[in-house]
């Protein structure tokens, strides 16, 4: 039983190749649906406190959100890859999505430096309708975008002079969450917020 203010996250099991990845996702009647891609192998997993913030205000806001661990992570078989690997994973994620919504246009949100992994998400596979990156590393490459851009940072994180230039070339904004930094052990319920907020606006642009 789930009681009020409590939601409840079902396991989903990705396959990729000869493995199968471990996710957690949510229903919802609301489009588009969430994929959240966590950091790293060697900067975190789906249970990052960031990861976890989004998907709980996604489900919140009645929308369908799934999350997942690369491979070599959590419960997921497999050995930890580099970014094509990654890519491959987050696109497995991303199928799964789909068929479990039956939605094509799908949001994708990064935390940390997975921000490539959703650059190249978005670029390589027509549908992801909008990308949210939270705490990109400030040499990400975001001019192959063209669709709607967040980037979401802490006040006192580095690098956010370039950052900024980047999405503004990019057609996209940067949100500054403030009192804290990259890590997020302050204020971490804006990051949710202001998500939700951007995807609200380009969900209606996007209806439009």
């Amino acid at each position: 039983m789930v009681s009020r203010g409590q939601y409840l996250e079902r396991p989903a099991l990705i396959p990729v190749g000869r493995d199968v990845l471990e996710g957690l996702w949510h229903r919802g009647a609301r489009a588009p649906p969430l994929l959240v891609v966590p950091p790293p192998p060697e900067a975190g997993s789906m249970d990052h406190v960031v990861c976890a913030e989004l998907a709980w205000a996604t489900a919140r806001a009645g929308r369908p959100v799934l999350r997942f661990n690369f491979r070599g992570v959590g419960a997921s078989q497999g050995q930890p890859g580099g970014e094509e690997a990654r890519v491959e994973d987050a696109a497995a994620a991303l199928r799964l999505l789909r068929e479990n919504t039956a939605q094509v246009d799908v949001a994708v949100a990064s935390v940390g430096a997975s921000a490539d992994v959703a650059v190249r998400l978005a670029s390589e596979h027509p549908g992801v309708v909008a990308l949210v990156l939270v705490s990109p590393p400030p040499g990400v490459l975001l001019s192959s975008l063209d669709i709607p851009l967040l980037c979401i940072v802490g006040e006192g994180e580095p690098g956010r002079a370039g950052l900024q230039a980047g999405a503004e070339q990019a057609g996209g904004r940067v949100e500054v969450v403030a009192g804290t930094d990259g890590r997020f052990q302050r204020n971490l319920p804006e990051v949710g917020r202001v998500a939700l907020r951007w995807l609200e606006r380009t969900s209606k642009h996007l209806e439009s």
